[in-house]
């Protein structure tokens, strides 16, 4: 092998190394002193994109991302977690087994630094002390896996012009939907993921990912001012999911020219459109499943991350209106309609799959609401801990370098039995909520305010009146409780740009719903 190829950074970079970063973890790791446990995330992403704007190629890329990160928990009686992560390049594929070395040292002295001031103020203020939260790590199996990407294209194959070709395309289709389009843009990427996850435990899971997605936006002039409308789309595959669309079961998603004209005819469609005027009171409202996939995603979603509810993002993300505190919350009680079921599931098709997340916990669907009853918190190994109960795969980053974040997955609303047609035709007074743009979360999640892409009256049944710049507002466990038919017709669709964690991190995941019925009030615009 050349040494150019040999500095060649690709997914298969990591077969070279991986039996020795094993070796690393499973066996020297374990003669650093005071050391209980260490584990090891590293990764490669091979990925090329383009932007287009205004109908002409705007940027273009073809990269790779490589970095790792390492956990170790050290201290004894006072035991305490240490973390280290760094990028890589392709001149530390040469010495790669030392650069992870250093890392676990380094975040073996960060454990044991940590354990040491916790064990000081443990002694110093006895009621602040008995208040730090035990690093242990609830048990888990531990697997040896080799997990590969599912793909009909592989993303390495796709030629950057052919990204290029996509995008700009796709920005002309959003053009051709009419004149008063003022302003088009674009993006079409793709990328191939590996990561590996090694534990002082014995675990062993190699991981790949193929991930394709589409990017749109419009902006156009209307009556009453410019409306701007934007979408994403993709799914864990190939490019094969731009250039053919993919559907299978609650996934439906179109070619991306089609995608990309419907946005623009939408846009074009709701800027003529007139302002919504709200009614002074509650009314009956129908929500599609694409704005039932941002209602659960702020409402139901980040309040079941159990280190939101630990207040443990307080300070900079808020917390949660399913537990106050662990004598005080509300698991168990009855939060929604009977009707209401909410779960993440990551066994299931979505950006948020994968087999076992990144503590190496199997994956499995966790119930939030089961029937309308809080059910379950989405956990870490550490969070579980502190529950007493068991971990259900929900710890993620975007990148290897990253702490691992307690993060929602494939997040839905489960289906009911009626045709959404007959949920409206029962309606005789109301409003219809399709598509969803922009959220406003209270600090604890405890009430919301949305706004839709589209607002139609209902009237004995039928749809009426388009209206733009329409949404809903209500107290989260009033409209919950108020919701009285669910539809059968489930979709999940994708969620790229999902921020959490200081320093920020921007997840993908999937997001759904079918059909649902309940009360609550309108807003306008402004």
């Amino acid at each position: 092998m050349s040494s150019q190829n040999a500095r060649r950074v690709s997914v298969e970079s990591l077969d070279r190394f991986r039996g020795n970063l094993l070796s690393l973890v499973s066996e020297k790791a374990k003669t650093l002193p005071g050391l209980d446990y260490c584990d090891l995330r590293i990764e490669v992403r091979e990925k090329k994109g383009a932007v287009a704007e205004n109908g002409a190629e705007k940027a273009s890329s073809e990269d790779y991302a490589f970095d790792f990160g390492v956990r170790a928990i050290s201290g004894g009686r006072g035991k305490s977690s240490g973390f280290y992560g760094r990028v890589l390049g392709a001149t530390d594929l040469d010495r790669l087994e030392d650069v992870v070395w250093d890392g676990i040292r380094q975040a073996h002295n960060r454990a044991k630094a940590s354990a040491s001031q916790k064990s000081q103020i443990a002694g110093r203020y006895s009621h602040l002390g008995g208040s730090l939260t035990s690093t242990s790590l609830a048990p888990v199996t531990v697997c040896q896996d080799t997990v590969p990407a599912a793909y009909t294209t592989d993303p390495r194959e796709v030629p950057l012009a052919e990204t290029i070709r996509m995008a700009v395309d796709g920005c002309k289709m959003m053009q051709s939907q009419g004149d008063s389009i003022v302003y088009a843009a674009s993006s079409a990427s793709t990328f191939l993921l590996r990561e590996l996850f090694i534990s002082s435990d014995g675990a062993d899971i190699d991981q790949s990912f193929a991930q394709t997605e589409g990017f749109a936006i419009a902006i156009c002039a209307g009556t009453n001012g410019n409306f701007e409308h934007y979408d994403f789309t993709g799914h864990q595959r190939g490019w094969e999911v731009l250039t053919d669309g993919y559907s299978n079961g609650p996934i439906v998603l179109p070619n991306f020219m089609d995608f990309c004209k419907k946005l623009g005819a939408d846009a074009v469609e709701v800027a003529d459109a007139p302002p919504l005027k709200p009614p002074d009171k509650e009314v009956t409202v129908v929500t599609n499943p694409h704005f039932n996939t941002l209602l659960v995603h702020e409402v139901v979603g980040h309040p079941s991350e159990l280190d939101r509810a630990l207040k443990y993002e307080t300070g900079y993300a808020g917390r949660s209106w399913f537990l106050k505190d662990l004598n005080e919350n509300q698991l168990g009680n009855q939060i929604a309609s009977p009707l209401v079921t909410a779960y993440s599931d990551p066994t299931i098709e979505g950006y948020g799959s994968f087999k076992y997340d990144h503590e190496g916990t199997p994956a499995r669907r966790a119930y939030i609401l089961r029937d309308g009853v809080l059910e379950e918190f989405l956990n870490n190994r550490q969070t579980a801990a502190i529950m007493g109960i068991s971990p259900n795969g929900s710890a993620r980053s975007t990148e290897a370098q990253l702490v691992p974040l307690i993060r929602m997955t494939n997040t839905i609303f489960g289906p009911g039995q009626q045709d959404p047609l007959e949920i409206i035709s029962e309606v005789e007074g109301g409003y219809y909520i399709d598509g969803h743009r922009t959220p406003s979360i209270a600090e604890s999640r405890e009430n919301f305010r949305i706004t839709a892409v589209k607002v139609y009256e209902i009237k004995n049944g039928q749809l009426g009146q388009l209206y733009r710049d329409g949404g809903i507002t209500s107290d989260s466990r009033d409209y919950f409780m108020s919701i009285d038919a669910v539809g059968n017709d489930l979709r999940v669709n994708p969620i790229p740009n999902c921020g959490k964690g200081q320093p920020m991190q921007a997840k993908h995941m999937s997001n759904g719903g079918p059909t649902m019925r309940g009360v609550a009030r309108l807003t306008g615009p402004g």
